[in-house]
């Protein structure tokens, strides 16, 4: 191939990723999607009328591109509470275009070639992506799903990962895709393995709000010696339903924070002025309002809908503790792989669901093989829709 259309070496081999795949099988197959994990149903009238109101009083230019004042301070007295401690909203928080942005920044600051970095898998799709295009290198620790529905590392696994070269961990809480919330004791375990090491945490936290059956969510920044070096990200995208606007932010020590920054002027600069407003304003009426024990009520009530849905088309649900997702254990069905089951359960049933075997290494891909992903953040029409063609299974 001509050197002028061919793809450098460092995205040569991703392709397009499996929720791009599974939906265009879903559209075309005319199935209910409960593969892509975004909320198929109005954003709060709240923040939508926030962003109407931002438009209308012209925030409509570049703002600083750290992040507009009045959503760096809504951020700061937000994780100031969430923390126990001052966070500085000029030095310590960053903007950026989503989560995702805050990711790959993260990456391109922080990681020098051959610097490693450890995941654990199955992991959100973008972390390694992420870590090869800033040329570190992916260490991969399992999660192994438990007979009573948990998700549990090996710590002899974990301890073995950690090298000279280990630079960075990936901790994601409420954890994509299984629904982990990782215990006091495994984050305490994840603390003095990373300070024994000099490693930063990256403590992807988007699902924040979400959390079920009154299981409480660690922060790994409120630990102690860990918020010098703990970068949170999070993201308005999960919590309001508002996954196009693409807001979210990274939080911090003023040094980790920087070298965020550094990348982030170089990529984005800044993002939509009146979003920003306009979640300035959701994060401060959030909280008056009583939405987050709502929220993450309603999400509950989903779970518990989809899981009994999924059991009944013998699809045993291992039941999520946090996110919008649910993990279902497919061993009923005699398929040789997830993929093949869920493009069968997509093309015949008419119900898309995503292969877990993307979220893990080649090495470890067999461990996802009976397993299927699938999402709860939907109209209750569209769960009556999925359970009327699941019913099929049964």
């Amino acid at each position: 191939m001509s050197h002028l259309v061919s793809p450098a070496g460092r995205v040569a081999g991703f392709g397009v990723t499996v929720f791009a795949e599974f939906t265009a099988l879903a559209e075309a197959h005319g199935a209910v999607n409960l593969g892509q994990g975004f909320p198929n149903f109005a954003a709060p009238d709240f923040v939508k009328e926030a962003a109407e109101a931002a438009i209308a009083a012209d925030h409509n230019q570049y703002t600083r591109y750290g992040g507009h004042p009045a959503l760096v301070q809504a951020l700061a007295a937000q994780a100031s509470a969430d923390l126990g401690r001052p966070v500085d909203p000029w030095t310590e928080i960053q903007v950026t275009a989503g989560a995702t942005a805050s990711l790959f920044a993260a990456c391109q600051g922080l990681l020098d070639p051959g610097d490693e970095v450890i995941l654990f898998e199955p992991f959100y799709d973008a972390y390694p992506a992420d870590v090869i295009m800033a040329g570190g290198v992916p260490r991969y620790v399992p999660l192994y799903p438990q007979a009573d529905g948990a998700w549990r590392y090996d710590p002899d696994e974990l301890a073995a990962a950690f090298g000279p070269r280990t630079r960075l961990l990936f901790l994601n809480t409420p954890h994509n895709p299984t629904g982990k919330v990782f215990a006091s004791a495994e984050n305490a375990e994840i603390a003095g393995l990373c300070q024994a090491h000099d490693v930063v945490v990256i403590a992807d936290e988007a699902y924040e709000r979400m959390t079920y059956d009154g299981v409480s969510m660690v922060r790994m920044a409120s630990l102690p010696g860990m918020w010098e070096r703990t970068l949170s990200i999070g993201s308005a995208g999960k919590t309001f339903s508002i996954t196009g606007w693409k807001v979210g932010w990274s939080i911090g020590p003023a040094p980790l924070v920087a070298a965020v920054r550094a990348a982030t002027q170089w990529m984005t600069f800044s993002i939509a002025t009146p979003f920003q407003v306009a979640v300035a304003h959701a994060l401060e009426k959030a909280r008056a309002l009583g939405y987050y024990p709502d929220m993450a009520a309603m999400y509950q009530d989903k779970r518990d809908r989809l899981a009994a849905i999924l059991a009944a088309a013998r699809l045993s649900p291992l039941t999520p503790q946090g996110t919008y997702f649910i993990v279902a254990d497919t061993s009923a069905y005699d398929f040789p792989s997830d993929d093949a089951f869920c493009r069968w359960l997509t093309t015949a049933i008419g119900v898309a669901a995503i292969p877990p075997g993307a979220f893990y290494s080649e090495a470890h891909r067999p461990l996802a093989s009976h397993l299927a992903r699938f999402c709860f953040c939907k109209t209750d029409a569209t769960l009556t829709a999925a359970a009327e063609r699941l019913q099929r299974l049964a």
